[in-house]
Formats: structure tokens, C-alpha cells, sequence
């Protein structure tokens, strides 16, 4: 297992790579070029700069979050093969600096979605929060102003503004597209994709939807294990895995969360993780929460073991935390209490392996 951290580079984070160093145990980023308009290639030159802030500080920069898709791709537009060739030739230029994992999303028009950035909880900390209810009375419009409102002026990941300025032609665009056609789609894209990262040594690992169904009347197709296979089948491939993220799939309390890392692990199609907590609050809601077992719903202990169990190589990250100490910055990413959960998630993993080697 590699503990690592997500950094959004250096004019992006308010958070210094000198500060991530400094947590215990964190050897590597899950870094990004967050001024990346999705489709475009990255250029060698961006990437030699990223790579060689996160080297500087003793940190290592493996895993590369997000290569975004183009929408045309999954709307399956006849422009769909120009971006296409821009991310694999992307793929490359990440290779020649040493990036081993793409971890990337397929979701419609929304990457990650809440009804609120900052829910102020009983002790004062802040949270992300999701009410479906809350959604239902709103357009897609109303969701992506208010959360605009709520950043802070921060850029939010998967919330790209050149492509939300063009929110309801793209929503028309989706009117007719099934899940079958996302899905049929998303295998045209892995089929060029994955014989390039087999040629230069990278792995695909996708992201699930979050939350975990459909949203606005689109189709959301990596919600639960049926839909994991089916996309780990779309391309026969090792390169062609899965980055689980806990919190996401967690989302939906029909998850079985230990068992969907030892079945995929066993399988070796989990190439990174994201290990965060959430409390079910009823029916399409919850929060975000402390990732200790005893504060959310999800049993992080259960989870651990299973990665040490069935995957142990993997890359891991704490994922998004409250608000705590006064700390203003990115919603879902502060230093602190993401610093907590990586000390957290590495005090259990500490557990099951001195408890593996007693059996």
C-alpha cells in the first residue's frame, strides 16, 4: 500500500506540498493540472513541471487524478475520435515521467454532486451533505449555480466551466442516450485507450459515480458491483481497472463495500482507492463524516482488511474531510482532517497486518 495525498498543483491548493510531507506516512500525490480544459492533450512540458515540484519535496507523483473525459466522448459525437487520440497521446506523455495509474470519471455532465459544501455539524466542524429531496425540487441549473456560490471562488474537480456554460445543450444531448448507449460509448473510448496504456505501462482506474444513481434523468452507469463487471468486461485488460472509492459507493447502503475490494482486488482490477466515510441519514441522503468506523455508516476496519487481504499494492488516499480548526479552503479538501484519516487509515492498516502474521 501507498499512502498518498491529492494536490491540485501549486496555483490551485491552498495547501503547500511542504504541509502534505509533513503527514506521517504520505510518500506520494495523486496529483493534477487542474487548468486543464477536458480533451485537451497535455503538453510534456506541464507535466515535467508537475512532476518535478512534487520530486522536489520528496513526494512521489504516480497516480495522475483527473484526465478528464470530453463530453463528446461519452455522448459518443462524432468529434469524439480527435479527443480521443488527445488522451492517449496524453497517456504517453504521463509515462515518460513515471505516472503508473490515470485515475478518471464517466459520469454524465456531473462529476460528484451535494446539495450543501460547508453543513455545519454540533461540534462546529463542516461537512459536505447530499438530500435527495433537495434535488428533486431543483433544476440542473439551480445545483450548478449553487454550488458555484458555495466554492469560495475555488475550482471544483469534475466542474469544469467551459463545459457547464453549455449545461443545457448538453443536457439535451443526453435526452435520448440510455445506459446501454453510455456504456456501449465508454467501451468504444477503453478500445482505443487500453492498447496504448498496455504499450507504455500505465493503468486505467475509474472512479465511480457520486452518489451512487442516476441524477436529472441521466444515466449513470458505475454505481455498484453489477456495474463494476460490466465495465472491467468492456475491455479484457489488466490496464482496464477500478479506483474504489468507498465514500462514493458508500453513498447507496446496498454496497457491500468489503466485499466489492476482495472480489475486484482477487481479480487484480483495483489500481487505487479512495477511502473516506459517510452517514446514511435516510433514504438519498447523507453526510460526509470523520473517517473513523464509529462516526459514519461504512466499517473502515472491514475495508482496510480487505485491501490487505486481496490488494495490498495499491495506491490509497484519504479522501474528503470536514472543515476543522478554524481551516478555510477547497470543500472536501482540507489539510487536517484528511491528515487525521491518512494517520487513521494507517494505524489500521498497522492492525491487520501484525494480526496477519499472528495467524
Amino acid at each position: 500500500m501507498k499512502m498518498t495525498f491529492r494536490w491540485y498543483g501549486e496555483d490551485a491548493d491552498p495547501i503547500p506540498l511542504q504541509y502534505i510531507r509533513q503527514i506521517p506516512g504520505i510518500t506520494g500525490i495523486m496529483g493534477t493540472l487542474d487548468f486543464m480544459p477536458a480533451g485537451e492533450l497535455w503538453s510534456k512540458e506541464d507535466i515535467k513541471a508537475l512532476v518535478g515540484q512534487v520530486h522536489d519535496n520528496a513526494l512521489e507523483c504516480e497516480v495522475i487524478e483527473s484526465v478528464n473525459v470530453h463530453e463528446d466522448i461519452k455522448l459518443g459525437l462524432d468529434t469524439r475520435d480527435g479527443y480521443i487520440d488527445n488522451y492517449c497521446q496524453t497517456i504517453r506523455h504521463l509515462a515518460e515521467f513515471g505516472v503508473k495509474v490515470v485515475v478518471y470519471n464517466f459520469m454524465p455532465v456531473f462529476d460528484w454532486l451535494r446539495t450543501e459544501l460547508a453543513h455545519e455539524n454540533p461540534d462546529g466542524s463542516t461537512c459536505l451533505y447530499y438530500d435527495d429531496a433537495e434535488i428533486q425540487q431543483m433544476t440542473p441549473r439551480d445545483i450548478v449555480n449553487k454550488t458555484a456560490e458555495d466554492s469560495d471562488g475555488l475550482t471544483l474537480p469534475g466542474w469544469e466551466p467551459e463545459r457547464l456554460a453549455r449545461l443545457d445543450e448538453v443536457m439535451e444531448l443526453y435526452a435520448n442516450v440510455s445506459h446501454d448507449d453510455l456504456r456501449d460509448n465508454w467501451r468504444y473510448f477503453l478500445e482505443r485507450v487500453i492498447p496504448v496504456c498496455e504499450e507504455v505501462g500505465v493503468k486505467m482506474a475509474v472512479h465511480p459515480d457520486d452518489p451512487a444513481w442516476d441524477l436529472f434523468g441521466l444515466p449513470r452507469v458505475c454505481t455498484s458491483r453489477d456495474d463494476l463487471d460490466k465495465i472491467v468486461n468492456l475491455v479484457d485488460s489488466p490496464a482496464n481497472g477500478l479506483c474504489v472509492c468507498c465514500g462514493s459507493l458508500g453513498s447507496n447502503p446496498d454496497n457491500d463495500l468489503p466485499a466489492i475490494y476482495e472480489e475486484f482486488g482477487r481479480r487484480g482490477r483495483i489500481h487505487a482507492a479512495h477511502l473516506r466515510n459517510v452517514r446514511h441519514l435516510g433514504p438519498g441522503k447523507f453526510q460526509e463524516a470523520q473517517h473513523l468506523s464509529s462516526d459514519g455508516s461504512l466499517d473502515m476496519f472491514r475495508i482496510v482488511r480487505a485491501i490487505h487481504t486481496h490488494c495490498p499494492d495499491i495506491y490509497i488516499r484519504p479522501d474528503h474531510g470536514r472543515m476543522i480548526w478554524g481551516e478555510k479552503g477547497r470543500p472536501g479538501y482540507p489539510l487536517y482532517d484528511r491528515a487525521l484519516g491518512a494517520v487513521y487509515l494507517q494505524g489500521l492498516w498497522e492492525a491487520v497486518e501484525k494480526m496477519s502474521r499472528q495467524t
